[in-house]
């Protein structure tokens, strides 16, 4: 272990050997998943046509922690993990606050976000059961770019369906997958029978990541040999994400600090899950009083202005429905620049402490948040992706009301990705013409009763 003036450090001897479950730690259990012929309980053995069949009894463990592969820790040293944490200093100096402000670093992989944490996991999974090819749905494409290096990884095929809105607002991301192998397409797309239909009615469609998943799913029950795999949402995924939560408890230690504050971006749950539910678990156990903050934006406000019931986690009503905070699987993402924020519900175990108020959120808007994403590349240097620069928002927000009521205050958030595949967004924002979008039209769902949702 290493501490410097501005990072701490950790060995690789330090890379955390389980995934933390907070299933096991939840005051109650999750409603679980129905099936959307029947509306019941999913049978799981039903799901093992869609996922990996380890992946499938992680989704429903009860366990408080799984072990980590051998194959996979390795890979986490390939990436390498673990993270650093940075005292933002400068920021600090800039706002003149008496906050001490950490975040997480998980840009410095070759994918340059936190998905690979979940991707290698879940391809290796697939290729130990021999599995050949995965399929799967990206939003501004740092899930995808992480899956397609995992398959390559693991010597698997990948073929991934991304949100026609970011394929062309960021081809460098599509790059990056083809050049590591994987099948990038355009979606809605012309390689499923849904996507076909969806471009007949709107061949202008800017795609969701509602109807990326709905392909992705189509694409893996219609191939012999193939799995689906989600970046977002489920259980399994975010559990996996959990080595970063881990690793900052440790770099925390170090700096002898607790926190009073743990903030993230949200737009399935999995970078904040990873982050926050290691602190989540202690404070469902009474050893720690921190507030969490999920923040989102306001062109999609799934937790803000989202209704807690059960939903199709895709547009083309092909998943399990999952009890979640949603705007509806049919609403129409406006095309926001944060990719990864445009999709219409939220994970179950986010949902369940958002609605049980043990964690709240706030949205912004896109000048909002890349102004705030500015002030962080100017004083410390790193650019990031316009999903991490909501919670920099609220970040800066909040260290400001702390110089103003001169309140001590230890914050820590999760930087999770960098904008250098961004740049375009940018450049609107820098010339003045970045578009802010005002929420569309919610149509919550009604699918099932009310009294079986208790």
């Amino acid at each position: 272990m290493a501490s410097m003036d501005r990072a701490i450090f950790l060995d690789q001897d330090d890379i955390p050997t389980r995934w933390y479950n907070i299933q096991a730690d939840l005051p109650e259990r999750l409603p679980p998943p129905l099936d959307p012929e029947t509306l019941q309980p999913v049978n799981p053995e039903k799901l093992l046509r869609v996922f990996a069949k380890e992946l499938v009894m992680q989704e429903v463990s009860q366990e408080r922690y799984i072990k980590i592969p051998d194959e996979v820790l390795e890979a986490y040293r390939w990436l390498p993990r673990p993270t650093p944490l940075y005292r933002a200093r400068k920021l600090e100096e800039y706002l003149k606050t008496p906050a001490r402000i950490y975040y997480k670093w998980e840009g410095t992989n070759p994918a340059g976000s936190h998905k690979p944490n979940t991707a290698l996991a879940q391809a290796y999974y697939n290729a130990k059961q021999g599995i050949e090819d995965l399929t799967t749905e990206t939003g501004a494409g740092q899930w995808g770019s992480a899956l397609a290096m995992a398959a390559a990884y693991f010597g698997i095929r990948a073929r991934v369906y991304m949100v026609s809105a970011s394929y062309n607002q960021k081809p460098g991301r599509r790059v990056m997958m083809e050049t590591w192998g994987a099948k990038c397409f355009s979606s809605p797309s012309e390689q499923t029978s849904y996507g076909k239909k969806l471009l007949q009615e709107d061949p202008s469609n800017p795609g969701s990541l509602g109807i990326a998943i709905s392909e992705a799913v189509e694409d893996a029950v219609t191939h012999e040999n193939t799995r689906y795999t989600l970046g977002s949402v489920l259980n399994h995924v975010l559990m996996h994400q959990t080595v970063i939560g881990q690793e900052v408890e440790k770099q925390l230690e170090i700096v002898d600090e607790t926190p009073d504050l743990l903030v993230g971006n949200i737009g399935g749950g999995s970078n904040f899950g990873g982050f926050c539910l290691p602190f989540m678990g202690k404070k469902l156990k009474g050893k720690l009083n921190a507030k969490f903050v999920a923040c989102e934006s306001s062109a999609v406000p799934h937790t803000t202005k989202g209704k807690y019931t059960y939903d199709y986690g895709d547009t083309g009503h092909l998943t399990p429905l999952l009890k979640m905070l949603t705007l509806g699987s049919e609403y129409r993402n406006p095309p926001i620049h944060a990719g990864g924020l445009r999709y219409h519900g939220m994970a179950p175990i986010i949902s369940y402490l958002i609605q049980r108020g043990y964690m709240e959120s706030h949205a912004y808007s896109q000048t909002a948040i890349f102004d705030a994403a500015t002030t962080f590349a100017r004083t410390e240097g790193i650019i990031p992706a316009p999903e991490s620069a909501h919670e920099i928002r609220y970040v800066i927000d909040e260290a400001i009301r702390c110089k103003k009521e001169n309140e001590e205050e230890v914050i820590v958030f999760n930087n999770s990705g960098h904008g250098l595949l961004d740049l375009s967004a940018y450049e609107l924002y820098n010339s003045g013409k970045l578009k802010d979008y005002q929420p569309t039209e919610f149509n919550y769902p009604s699918i099932v009763k009310e009294e079986e949702m208790q």
